[in-house]
């Protein structure tokens, strides 16, 4: 058993909203990219403006900010790096998540205040390795995704003790090794290494034989197809305990290019959990039930447990609740201001969840629009208008509805 320590819980930030949902629902550090250097380039993501703003807005809640800096760089990619590396110094970010031994020495000299920490894109899946980076000046290893708690275990016994451990725990798994993928790069010259990746081992895929062009022939093991390069979403929500037990510093959730929704339901979900497996007190299981609420696909323990092998089903997005509405601010006595997502009406069953706040199920009221005028509809899109919740909650609180909007076979 690895020393049991309290980790640290990081969450995604793809851009400022998703930064502001993910702090105020709890987490410990945020982790987020730049427009250049990370590999969710399809995220908002930081320009060199908005970046300190986003490190002000952290800090000044005590809540760390890492960026990614983990793409492969190509020759004429990393002369830029070092103007890059000297603004994230600038900026006050607490830790630089680098993958390429280059970009690893270049972030020692250009942002000497940052710590280093190596990306899961370096595979770090031995004791060995993880000792080689600390002697580099690593802080922290961000270790290889295929790891069991065991083989983390043994790792935590045979490294500096102040070298930090970070290990994924939710959200979607690469079905290459720790995300080294060319896959995508064949299919649509989309460089999955420099941040673009297409995620074609997700595509649904048929057969075509060469003399019968046009007819498309699944390539089945049931009767609803298959999913040849299928991977589930990791879950580990429920062995928080077992990953304190093997003494992880940081607890990762995945998600840069999901929404603010899923960063904010997905952080409170884990920061509960943790809270009370640290304590000692029993899982409220209603934040285990949080993490069914967000879009995700089937839910799995990743290679903690041993090789999951693959798997057959659908592989679909499962979304059955939607947003309908974010809390702008609300009093005392639970009248709120909101600005509308989704259209909903007054008499819907929806719920109400927010920074440590448990879900709240009711019927909407009528509502009243920025007139005054009695509302039984808001329509438009962003819209402000008032309501009544049950009592009151934070700002940023969100205002749901159970909706099946999961993608069909």
């Amino acid at each position: 058993m690895g020393e049991r320590r309290k980790p640290e819980l990081l969450a995604p930030a793809g851009d400022m909203e998703r930064l502001k949902m993910a702090v105020l629902y709890g987490a410990d550090a945020v982790y987020l990219a730049g427009e250049s250097f990370g590999m969710r380039s399809f995220a908002g993501n930081f320009s060199g403006q908005s970046l300190p703003e986003a490190v002000r807005f952290a800090h000044g809640l005590g809540v760390r900010v890492h960026v990614t800096v983990n793409t492969m760089p190509r020759n004429g990619e990393i002369e830029r790096l070092p103007e890059w590396l000297e603004l994230l110094d600038g900026a006050g970010v607490d830790a630089l998540i680098v993958a390429d031994l280059g970009a690893f020495t270049l972030a020692g000299r250009y942002a000497p205040r940052c710590e280093r920490h190596i990306s899961t894109q370096a595979s770090v899946a031995n004791y060995v390795s993880a000792r080689a980076w600390y002697d580099l000046g690593a802080k922290r290893v961000i270790l290889a995704r295929e790891l069991s708690l065991e083989e983390i275990r043994e790792i935590r016994a045979r490294t500096p003790a102040d070298l930090e451990l970070e290990a994924f725990v939710h959200g979607a798994m690469c079905v290459s090794y720790s995300g080294r993928c060319l896959l995508s790069n064949y299919m649509t010259g989309r460089d999955s290494n420099r941040g673009a990746c297409a995620q074609p081992c997700r595509y649904q895929y048929y057969l075509m034989e060469e003399k019968r062009p046009g007819e498309y022939f699944p390539v089945f093991e049931d009767g609803k197809g298959t999913y040849i390069m299928n991977s589930r979403d990791m879950c580990m929500i429920d062995h928080v305990d077992d990953l304190l037990d093997a003494g992880l510093d940081s607890l990762k959730i995945e998600g840069r290019a999901k929404s603010a929704y899923y960063a904010a339901i997905v952080t409170g979900a884990y920061r509960h959990v943790i809270d009370d497996v640290w304590a000692g007190r029993p899982v409220d299981p209603v934040w285990r039930d949080e993490v069914e609420r967000v879009s995700h696909r089937h839910y799995a323990t990743g290679f903690y447990y041993g090789p999951p092998g693959q798997y057959t089903e659908n592989a679909r997005y499962i979304r059955q609740w939607q947003v309908v509405a974010l809390v702008l601010d609300c009093d005392e006595n639970g009248l709120s201001t909101l600005t509308l997502r989704n259209k909903f009406s007054a008499g819907d069953a929806v719920e109400v969840v927010g920074p440590d706040v448990k879900p709240i199920s009711f019927r909407a009221p009528v509502m009243e629009g920025e007139d005054g005028e009695p509302l039984t509809e808001p329509k438009n899109p962003q819209m402000i208008f008032k309501m009544r919740l049950p009592r009151s909650v934070p700002a940023l609180s969100i205002l749901r509805i159970a909706r099946d909007l999961s993608a069909k076979s």
